[in-house]
């Protein structure tokens, strides 16, 4: 792995990150039902989360002196891994959205360590961990927020 691959995994994260701060902030601003006031407190939460972590990669980029953040948002539509729909729905149905992005954006963050460790950029490595930790409380969050088994339960890591 070289420099330009270190890039095109930290724009990945970059562009992933943002789709889902989007998508958690549309889903808080959204919400709706009797859970109101718990669901958008913690869409909250985490669309600040995310929405802090926008400039926080950006600037990690620019340090890491591989490229420039990208500059339109089709260009991060097209980079991220996480698709642009409505959020016209019921709030248990942006609530496991919103943990369906949350978890792909841990994958990218394991891509980023993955990349650090190649490139030997242990900084890159340090801030993948440091965000699969936040994310992943967060997933715990939602998973107990819907009673649902989550992936890090022995019932969620035997699933398909």
């Amino acid at each position: 792995m070289d420099l330009q691959d270190l890039y095109d995994v930290l724009e990945r994260v970059y562009a992933t990150n943002f789709v889902a701060y989007q998508r958690a902030h549309a889903s808080h601003m959204n919400i709706r039902g009797r859970n109101f006031m718990s669901d958008h407190k913690l869409l909250k939460k985490i669309y600040q989360y995310l929405e802090n972590n926008i400039d926080v990669l950006g600037e990690e980029i620019q340090a890491c002196g591989v490229g420039q953040v990208p500059e339109t948002i089709q260009g991060i539509l097209d980079t991220s891994v996480i698709e642009d729909t409505s959020v016209d729905k019921d709030a248990d149905s942006l609530l496991m959205d919103t943990l369906d992005n949350l978890y792909a954006l841990i994958e990218v963050y394991h891509e980023m360590d993955e990349a650090g460790k190649e490139t030997n950029y242990p900084d890159v490595c340090n801030m993948a961990a440091d965000h699969i930790q936040n994310i992943a409380i967060f997933c715990w969050k939602i998973e107990a927020t819907l009673e649902i088994e989550g992936r890090h339960s022995d019932r969620g890591r035997n699933r398909d």
